[in-house]
């Protein structure tokens, strides 16, 4: 199964999407969560209006990939995720995240990196995790 993968990023006043395997596919709102509605319903409506034309990707069965940058994964998992329970997992300080939110400092390629696989070893251990 393809992927179809959307970037999520945060810009000074919104978040903005686009499929970046797939061109003319694109969303934007106040939130996370807005864009990933809205660039849901972008997929929606460019399907409906190509469906004549539609990219070899979206005439298969595929799967829908988000790849955030930084600050707007930090935004989005705040609900989930503090500061400090990022920082004991990913070794990361949490002062730094404030900064990657507040768009005052970069991530470095390495700590994008360091971020990455720790998010993915936790949900590795607790896809393996089940209740008696």
């Amino acid at each position: 199964m393809e992927k179809l993968k959307i970037i999520i990023e945060k810009s000074i006043d919104s978040y903005s999407a686009y499929a970046e395997n797939c061109s003319g596919i694109y969303g934007a709102g106040n939130s996370v969560d807005e864009v990933r509605k809205n660039v849901m319903e972008g997929l929606r409506l460019f399907i409906k209006y190509n469906e004549d034309n539609l990219p070899e990707i979206l005439k298969k069965n595929y799967a829908v990939e988000y790849l955030y940058d930084i600050p707007s994964f930090l935004e989005y998992y705040s609900k989930v995720f503090t500061k400090s329970a990022l920082g004991r997992i990913t070794g990361i300080n949490q002062t730094q995240f404030s900064h990657y939110i507040s768009g005052f400092r970069k991530p470095s390629k390495k700590t994008v990196e360091k971020l990455d696989q720790a998010i993915h070893q936790l949900a590795n251990e607790l896809n393996q995790t089940h209740f008696i």
